[in-house]
C-alpha cells in the first residue's frame, strides 16, 4: 500500500491547564464534529495516517495525537507523570485547546483503555468511543503486577518484562528500528509465525523478548521501509522510557480508578479487532461481558486474517466501519 499524502495536515504543540508543564503533539486534518485518535505501543500519531484524510474528507475534524512520551509530546523523567488519570486530563486538555466543547475518542492498542476511560471518566467530553485491538475491560479482580507474576510457566509475561527501568530499553535502544520492525511483524497477520508458535508476548528466563520475533526482516504488506524510517526516528529521538512508562503504571491505575471497580461504559460505542490478535485470547471474557459492560456497544467487527495493528493492516475496511458507525451518532 502507498501512504496517503498528509500534505493538508496540521501540526499544532498544545498546552493546557489540565496538564501542568506538558505539550502534547497534534495533527488535525478536516473541519467539522472533533475526532480524537489515541495510539498505542509502539507506535506515533503516525498509525493513523491512513483515517486522517478518510474522515476528513467524512466530513469531520480529525486529530491524531502523539501520547505523552512519544513524539513531539512532552516526556516527563517520573515513572508515575504515565498513570491514567493523567492521560484522561491530556486527551480532555486536547479537546479544550482546540476550542471545542466534546469529542468522539478512538483508540488502538494501548489507546484503547485511554480512550475507555477517558470515556467513562469524563462523559461530559466524551460522546462516543471507538476501541480498538484492545477490548473494554473495567478494573478490577487483584493487582495487575500480581495477576501478571502469576501466569503459570517458567516464562516472563512481557508486561512484567517492561516493568524494570532500563532492562527493556536496553534491549531495543541499541537498534530501535529492527526492534520495532520485529515487533510489528510478529503481530500481523500476514507476517506473524504460525499458529502454535512460540509466543514472543512471553519471554524464556534470561532471554529477550525479541528472540522470539519472527525471523526474516519481511515488512508487513502495510509498512514501506519509508514509514518504517517515520516510525524509527521517532523513538531514536526521544527513547523507549516514555512508552514503557505506560506499563509501569498498571498498578497506579488500579488504585487510581478504585470508585469505577466494574464500571459500565455507557456511552455509544464500537469494537474492532483482528481475528489474529493475540489480545482476543488473552481478554475474551472481556469480550463476553460486553453486554454487561459496554451496553451502549452499537457495533463489533473482528477482521478475518487480521492481525494487532488493525487500522493500519485494514485501513480501507477501518475506515468504513469507523465513518458509518460516527454517522450513526448524528
Amino acid at each position: 500500500m502507498t501512504a496517503p499524502s498528509l500534505d493538508s495536515v496540521k501540526h499544532t504543540l498544545l498546552e493546557f491547564p489540565e496538564s501542568p508543564g506538558i505539550r502534547i503533539h497534534a495533527v488535525e486534518q478536516g473541519a467539522g464534529p472533533l475526532v480524537l485518535l489515541v495510539h498505542g505501543f509502539p507506535e506515533s500519531w503516525y498509525s493513523w495516517r491512513w483515517q486522517l484524510p478518510a474522515l476528513a474528507e467524512a466530513g469531520y475534524r480529525a486529530v491524531a495525537i502523539d501520547v505523552r512520551g512519544y513524539g513531539r509530546s512532552s516526556k516527563p523523567r517520573e515513572a508515575d507523570a504515565y498513570g491514567m488519570l493523567a492521560h484522561v486530563a491530556d486527551n480532555v486538555g486536547v479537546v479544550r485547546a482546540l476550542g471545542e466543547e466534546s469529542a468522539v475518542v478512538v483508540g488502538h492498542d494501548w489507546g484503547s483503555p485511554i480512550a475507555a476511560n477517558s470515556a467513562l471518566l469524563r462523559p461530559d467530553v466524551f460522546k462516543g468511543a471507538a476501541l480498538m485491538s484492545v477490548p473494554y475491560a473495567p478494573r478490577g479482580g487483584p493487582r495487575p503486577t500480581d495477576a501478571f507474576a502469576a501466569i503459570p510457566g517458567d516464562e516472563e509475561f512481557y508486561v512484567s518484562y517492561f516493568q524494570e527501568p532500563g532492562r527493556a530499553e536496553g534491549e531495543m535502544e541499541p537498534d530501535v528500528r529492527a526492534w520495532i520492525a520485529g515487533f510489528y511483524a510478529s503481530y500481523s497477520g500476514d507476517t506473524m509465525a504460525p499458529a502454535g508458535s512460540p509466543s514472543p508476548a512471553f519471554v524464556p528466563r534470561g532471554a529477550r523478548m525479541s528472540h522470539r520475533f519472527v525471523s526474516g526482516g519481511a515488512l508487513p504488506a502495510w509498512l514501506s521501509e519509508r514509514e518504517l524510517d517515520v516510525y524509527a526516528a521517532e523513538f531514536e529521538r526521544g527513547g523507549m522510557t516514555g512508552p514503557l512508562n505506560r506499563y509501569r503504571n498498571m498498578d497506579r491505575d488500579w488504585a487510581d480508578l478504585a470508585a469505577w471497580d466494574g464500571a459500565p461504559l455507557t456511552q455509544p460505542s464500537l469494537f474492532v479487532a483482528g481475528e489474529l490478535d493475540p489480545s482476543l485470547q488473552w481478554l475474551s471474557g472481556a469480550l463476553d461481558a460486553y453486554p454487561v459492560t459496554l451496553p451502549g456497544l452499537v457495533s463489533s467487527h473482528i477482521l478475518k486474517g487480521c492481525g494487532h495493528w488493525v487500522q493500519q493492516e485494514r485501513a480501507e475496511e477501518v475506515n468504513g466501519i469507523l465513518t458509518d458507525w460516527l454517522r450513526q451518532l448524528g
